[in-house]
């Protein structure tokens, strides 16, 4: 048998259909296109998803989510990738270079998926709780010397006899109070007669 003497089965390939060529060929005229209408316009047809003018479905239902622009930043790692390594040595670099991720990759973790019985090292990487006694039960050691974040201080606590000092507000409020009340000391009370002037006495 040579390539030459290949030929497809019978009926694999048929004969593309010429429209629009005399009426003896049966698609002649309108060339299948009807009478007349939306649909027999050249270019006439509506877009993929018009419903007639009513409200799309892909218009009716709601968002959801979001795709992350991290999403392939991180990579999931299982043990049975491990396994199949064969770098005893296994950190980013090595994941890139055997092709269990990709090179845009900036981290991995390693997830409780799979069975690891081989000795590893699994450096500067992430490693999940469950996978991390796997690898630990397996004879592997997990070194991260990745830089930390610094831990948040916490806000020291008053002393349990000292008083909590005024916010801005309460400073505020206080002088407010006081000024009103030296002009109701300078006011008259409303129950005391006021002092009327001496009349001049009267002369003979």
């Amino acid at each position: 048998m040579f390539l030459n003497d290949i030929k497809p089965g019978p009926g694999a390939r048929r004969n593309r259909k010429r429209v629009g060529r005399g009426i003896g060929s049966g698609v002649g005229k309108t060339a299948g296109r009807g009478h007349k209408g939306q649909r027999a316009r050249s270019g006439g047809y509506h877009k993929v998803g018009f419903e007639g003018g009513q409200m799309p479905l892909q218009r009716r239902l709601p968002k959801r989510g979001f795709t992350p622009l991290w999403r392939d930043a991180i990579v999931e790692i299982r043990l049975s990738d491990l396994q199949k390594m064969k770098a005893d040595t296994i950190d980013l670099a090595a994941l890139k270079a055997e092709g269990f991720a990709p090179r845009h990759a900036t981290g991995a973790k390693v997830m409780l998926s799979g069975v690891l019985s081989r000795k590893v090292t699994v450096k500067n990487i992430g490693v999940s709780k469950g996978a991390r006694a796997v690898i630990e039960g397996a004879g592997g050691t997990i070194i991260d010397e990745r830089p930390q974040p610094e831990p948040k201080a916490a806000a020291p606590k008053p002393a349990a006899g000292a008083k909590a000092a005024p916010a801005a507000g309460d400073k505020g409020a206080a002088k407010a109070k006081g000024a009103d009340k030296a002009k109701g000391a300078d006011k008259a009370k409303p129950g005391a007669k006021a002092e009327q002037p001496k009349r001049p006495e009267k002369k003979d």
